[in-house]
């Protein structure tokens, strides 16, 4: 089997390092940053996500197991509804460097060569070409490195994004005894979402509100925590205490991408974000790009092909993309139409909507013996 080079070292690179290498076969990964260093916030690992993790050897890191989720008006913090966990098996809380930091210590007792400080610039066929001049022709080359990254573009031509007229602020603060549940605060235009991490020390707060534009160049950026609890006054509560506590926090501005047309050209394939960036507003992302680490090392290991790696994931990330897309007008419901849902689901008339279809997957068991 030819060797496999991996661009990108977040969660779906370092996991499927972790498949290829426990399939027997010869991986290493090549990331752009110098080091892994401890950035990023919170994430939710729901049940189709621990499957992926248990079956290649990764302990969850310092979790927190969700209760539920709490969706709370925003002015006032009153219990619109409690949603009970997955039927499938609970969702975890954990902090994306610890769940990187666990994924490369297994990647590393496998044998896995992670190889950091190399920027990509372009990819032409097999050929890699790197920002200080050097290029590399590899046998399997996976681009693991993003929406933004060189390997989407190789594979399927520019793609134009859409600004969805939302942002979302991200900030971790000291945590005061918050239940270990989602808290959803739904708010005219904006909501935030509040989860514990590590063991209860810290709070994830995620804070999303709409705007007209977007007029900085770059897709995230620091942002002044006085200007993100002034857009966000007039939430109570457990939200407005937790803004208060803010002293740094980060911007990204959401734009909807398209599901990649061909996920793979040649020997040339992608994986996670690269192929199918989705909204946050379904806690999917890294689930999906532990799912397509797993089936991708098992089509490969089998000799299935890219081809065979496509047709099973390419249609579940399409619909799970699609979901979070759906998402985001629900949270965001202007009176009267908020005071009307929240009336419907607190009676019971309209149930919450059911994805027990995304937690119920399991990707350990999609890549059969044979096509």
């Amino acid at each position: 089997m030819a060797d496999v080079t991996v661009l990108g070292a977040g969660i779906g690179g370092l996991a499927l390092a972790c498949a290829l290498s426990q399939c027997g076969l010869s991986v290493r990964v090549i990331e752009q940053a110098p080091e892994l260093a401890e950035v990023g916030a919170g994430i939710q690992i729901s049940r189709n996500g621990v499957r992926v993790l248990q079956a290649l050897g990764v302990p969850l890191p310092a979790p927190v197991q969700s209760h539920g989720t709490e969706l709370r008006d925003w002015a006032r913090g009153r219990l619109v509804l409690t949603v009970p966990p997955p039927a499938a098996g609970p969702t975890w809380y954990v902090h994306r460097a610890d769940l990187l930091a666990a994924l490369r210590s297994r990647a590393a007792a496998r044998g896995v060569v992670l190889e950091l400080g190399r920027r990509a610039v372009a990819v032409e066929g097999n050929r890699i070409d790197f920002a200080d001049g050097a290029s590399e022709t590899v046998d399997v080359l996976i681009g693991a490195d993003g929406v933004h990254g060189v390997t989407r573009p190789f594979v399927n031509g520019p793609s134009q994004a859409r600004f969805t007229r939302q942002v979302a602020w991200r900030a971790l603060v000291p945590a005061r005894g918050e239940p270990a549940v989602a808290q959803l605060w739904m708010g005219p235009g904006r909501h935030m979402v509040l989860y514990p991490l590590r063991s209860g020390r810290l709070l994830n707060i995620v804070a999303v509100e709409e705007r007209r534009d977007w007029t900085d160049d770059s897709w995230r950026q620091a942002g002044d925590p006085t200007d993100m609890r002034a857009r966000f006054a007039g939430f109570g509560g457990a939200a407005r205490a937790a803004l208060e506590r803010v002293d740094a926090a980060h911007l990204w501005a959401l734009h909807l991408h398209p599901v990649a047309d061909r996920w793979h050209r040649g020997s040339v394939a992608l994986l996670g974000d690269a192929a199918h960036p989705t909204l946050p507003f379904l806690a999917q992302g890294a689930c999906l790009a532990l799912e397509d680490a797993w089936v991708l090392a098992a089509c490969l290991a089998r000799g299935q092909g890219l081809d065979r790696y496509e047709a099973l994931r390419k249609p579940r990330a399409q619909a799970v993309v699609a979901a979070a897309g759906r998402n985001a007008w629900r949270f965001h419901l202007r009176t009267p139409l908020r005071q009307v849902a929240q009336l419907a689901l607190r009676s019971g008339l309209v149930p919450p909507p059911d994805f027990g279809w995304v937690h119920d997957y399991d990707a350990t068991a999609a890549v059969p013996s044979s096509p």
